[in-house]
């Protein structure tokens, strides 16, 4: 029963890996030149002549040259990318010309290379010149979509249940997806990309609590963190949709419809016993395991109304003690600075998160501009992905959380900069390298969420998590504009990760090995942890006892998270 309800939840997380990079081909910018008024009869490129644009668009090499046309009126105009030159004398059609021009601007559009893309939204909308920066905002306000659906959506799950949430969130990837192929304007299309980031963000956070919630103590580290690799074979959908289908509103069609065996079979899936539980709802919390007992032949299945018995007396035993120190404080993000130590721990382990994600989008965006074939990079930077999980969580449980999380930061910092020194002729020296840093980078990334989780109390554990969550995010957001900073210098993004990354690494040396070692309930314990004999100075509630505590360790020390 769990494994059914895994594998296809999981199915639906690989949508969200395709809307998240889906932008990488259907915001191309291809080459392009000014518009000219008129009908052409000859076309002058260097020492290639051609009658036609079409023809010459092989011979492109560079931004800074330009086309020399000319008109069956005999004008001959000189294009540009962003402007247009009529020769005052046109006598004869020659390349280099001294005589006086007159400057107009691209009033009759741009003409553009289609030779590998029929459509864009770049060549639908004319983003290019002064509305260069329009294009480039499309992937930064999907992030930010992806924060905010992030942040509603795992509130409203908590509130009306996983199940209706999962319904919404991929019934919504489907609609959204489907409409921004209609859009009919660049605002439009923006809005409802924004919307299909939400509703992405959402499924996948919430997606990764349901699972976590069904699957088994045993299995539950391998099966969250393997969300991460259904996630990558939606970045490989993506690079093989775009080798086959070059317009961008039937690619955008064809990425959608993956979600649509999902949204078929997805109100079958029931409601978590653990939510059910929580909300009193016994009687239906009953009726999921009764179910799960039939499907997996299991004689004696558990009931309810035991496990309630049990949770009652934890909770009178619980509350023996000193009544003051038993009454529930609420924590805000201040706690997670009480002292030096944690607020050191905090500050490093914010940095990791936006690190890993950062690093993670820069190496998935910046594939396709590589050299070579792009579609066969983006196919190959998702596939490295799949192994990668394999080994975090092979090495965090033999060599340690922090002693894996260490060497992968400063091997991904090791190798930004190896790639600096590559000649930009070894294409596939380059795409290797770029592989093995998204690999490195990948292993720190997916075992953040777990080590964050051991590091901090039981009583700030969420809420470290959380805020961990946001730099996640924030640094999904910064990672277009970092990609596009190779405009000033090629490997600028790589420049900026190496040294995020080489800072975390070294960062992450001061931090404690929660490898084999209890959950803490307090901030005296975790402070204790670090090895400091600093302790917050406020009161904090005591530690769980009995079958509470051991229940906390069963949930708590398996969680890895799915946070893209």
């Amino acid at each position: 029963f769990q494994a059914c309800v895994y594998f296809a939840s999981v199915f639906q997380a690989m949508s969200c890996g395709i809307h998240y990079l889906a932008s990488v081909f259907m915001a191309v910018t291809p080459n392009f030149v000014c518009g000219f008024p008129g009908n052409v009869s000859s076309v002058l490129f260097h020492n290639s002549s051609a009658s036609s644009i079409e023809d010459i668009w092989t011979l492109w090499t560079s931004t800074e040259n330009y086309i020399v046309v000319q008109l069956e009126n005999g004008e001959i105009w000189e294009l540009d990318q962003c402007s247009r030159s009529k020769r005052e004398v046109s006598l004869d059609l020659t390349y280099e010309y001294k005589g006086n021009k007159s400057v107009f601007p691209c009033s009759d559009g741009f003409l553009y290379d289609d030779t590998k893309w029929k459509s864009t939204v770049v060549t639908q909308w004319d983003l290019v010149c002064d509305r260069e920066w329009l294009a480039k905002l499309i992937q930064p306000t999907f992030m930010l979509g992806v924060l905010i659906g992030a942040v509603i959506f795992g509130d409203i799950a908590d509130r009306l249940g996983r199940q209706r949430v999962i319904w919404f969130t991929s019934a919504g990837q489907f609609v959204f997806g489907t409409a921004v192929a209609f859009t009919f304007d660049y605002y439009s299309f923006v809005i409802v990309r924004f919307l299909l980031a939400m509703v992405s963000s959402g499924y996948l956070v919430v997606a990764f609590v349901y699972v976590t919630e069904f699957v088994g103590i045993k299995a539950r580290t391998w099966a969250s963190m393997h969300v991460h690799a259904f996630f990558a074979m939606g970045i490989m959908i993506v690079a093989l949709v775009g080798f086959l289908v070059r317009t961008w509103w039937v690619y955008q069609i064809f990425l959608s419809i993956a979600t649509l065996p999902f949204v078929l079979c997805c109100w079958m899936l029931p409601e978590t016993p653990f939510w059910l539980l929580s909300e009193e709802r016994y009687e239906d919390a009953q009726k999921v395991i009764d179910t799960m007992a039939r499907w997996n032949k299991v004689s004696t299945p558990c009931k309810v109304s035991e496990l309630c018995s049990v949770q009652q007396d934890d909770l009178a035993s619980g509350r023996t003690g000193d009544n003051d120190t038993s009454s529930t404080k609420k924590h805000n993000i201040l706690d997670l600075f009480c002292n030096w130590q944690i607020a050191r721990r905090t500050i490093t382990v914010w940095l990791i998160w936006f690190t890993g994600s950062l690093g993670y989008y820069v190496f998935s965006l910046s594939s396709v501009s590589l050299g070579g074939n792009e579609y066969l990079n983006l196919f190959l930077i998702g596939a490295v992905e799949l192994p990668c999980y394999i080994i975090a969580c092979l090495a965090m449980d033999k060599l340690g959380r922090r002693n894996t999380l260490i060497p992968f930061l400063i091997l991904s910092a090791l190798i930004c900069v190896l790639i600096m020194f590559i000649p930009q002729d070894f294409n596939i020296l380059i795409i290797l390298a770029n592989m093995a840093g998204k690999f490195s980078i990948g292993v720190a990334f997916g075992l953040i969420y777990l080590y964050t989780a051991e590091l901090y109390p039981t009583i700030v554990r969420s809420l470290a998590v959380g805020s961990g969550s946001m730099m996640c995010r924030v640094g999904s957001v910064v990672a277009p504009f970092c990609v596009y900073l190779r405009s000033i210098w090629i490997f600028m993004p790589l420049l900026l990760v190496g040294i995020m990354a080489l800072l975390s690494g070294i960062l992450t040396i001061m931090l404690p090995e929660t490898l084999g070692k209890p959950l803490t309930n307090t901030l005296v314990e975790a402070t204790e942890m670090g090895r400091s004999k600093k302790s917050c100075s406020e009161k904090t509630p005591p530690a769980h006892s009995g079958a509470a505590l051991e229940k906390i360790e069963m949930f708590g020390q398996e969680r890895v998270g799915t946070d893209k």
